[in-house]
């Protein structure tokens, strides 16, 4: 249930000129809400200009609406309610999809596991809520730069185009915050920006193929899970892997297993068997979680039961730029 009230006054020496609304609501819902646990699969690493936590605990975001760019503040004030303040041109569009971000939609009624550590990770986590942005872009792009690299070199890609490329936060933000680019420019970034962002063509590539139908893949956010994911996958360069990072962000789908994932297949299998599987192991294995398989995962990981014993160096960065 959304409770409108004042909204706040946006800070009038703030960079983004194009603020023309500024929205105050509560949000409460009938069951309990973990703020963070819902939001920070959205984060793309620590220095992800379009996310913040502030030393109060709230968290800030920006998204790309269809009504235009919003910067939102969300803070826990019980384990029912959230208070949610919002600036820019998306902002009232934006509180109507704040359930459903927070995973109103999410029914996780049909998930009992028998593997006891699964069984213990639901009894301990009983309010882990799958949310959904219903934004496929903004799901997309970043996932595109993850492909076939280290985390933190594409979160350094995603920090650099989105600032150089994307608008100013409106909104008082408590750090200087970016709303990543619309899809028409990502299709028209240079060749050689997405170089010096240390992106190879093959990814680049794919992301301004993608910026191009961009229309047709947003569709995907009303369609049945298969449907989006043949959708998706359609576009040369997604794959299983990004189509499944896309449907866990944007969609909030429960079932939406990352397989071709570095790490993913060896943590399942050492946190549930106590031995490394590969992704064709950790498909049949996980067979009779459907339709909850994502929701397994983040079991394991919210409750710090997912475990992959190190065995050597970290695997090194791969700078893209000097080819």
């Amino acid at each position: 249930m959304l409770l409108p009230g004042q909204g706040p006054t946006p800070d009038d020496s703030g960079p983004d000129d194009s603020v023309t609304d500024s929205v105050d609501a509560a949000f409460t819902s009938d069951r309990p809400v973990d703020l963070n646990m819902s939001l920070s699969p959205l984060r793309r690493g620590r220095g992800d200009p379009t996310y913040a936590v502030d030393s109060a605990g709230s968290v800030w975001r920006t998204s790309r609406l269809e009504s235009g760019p919003v910067t939102y503040r969300l803070t826990q004030t019980s384990r029912t309610t959230v208070q949610c303040a919002a600036w820019g041109r998306g902002a009232p569009e934006f509180l109507t999809t704040l359930p459903a971000l927070l995973g109103t939609d999410d029914d996780a009624s049909g998930f009992a596991p028998e593997h006891p550590t699964l069984r213990e990770a639901h009894r301990q986590f009983p309010h882990l809520r799958l949310g959904r942005t219903g934004r496929v872009m903004e799901a997309l792009v970043p996932a595109i730069l993850e492909q076939r690299v280290h985390g933190l070199s594409a979160f350094g890609s995603w920090r650099t185009l989105v600032t150089k490329f994307g608008d100013r936060a409106p909104g008082p933000t408590p750090k200087p915050m970016f709303v990543s680019p619309p899809a028409d420019v990502w299709r028209r970034i240079p060749s050689w920006e997405y170089h010096l962002a240390g992106v190879d063509p093959a990814r680049s590539k794919t992301i301004v193929r993608s910026a191009q139908v961009a229309g047709r893949l947003e569709e995907t956010s009303s369609m049945t899970a298969e449907t989006a994911t043949k959708r998706l996958r359609a576009v040369p360069g997604i794959g299983v892997w990004t189509a499944a990072e896309v449907a866990q962000r944007a969609f909030g789908d429960p079932d939406a297993l990352s397989v071709g994932d570095y790490h993913l297949a060896a943590v399942v299998g050492w946190s549930l068997l106590g031995r490394p599987i590969d992704d064709a192991e950790m498909i049949e294995y996980m067979k009779p979680l459907a339709p909850h398989r994502y929701r397994a995962v983040r079991l394991l990981a919210v409750s710090g039961k997912a475990i992959k014993p190190k065995f050597g160096p970290r695997t090194p960065l791969v700078d893209h730029t000097w080819h």
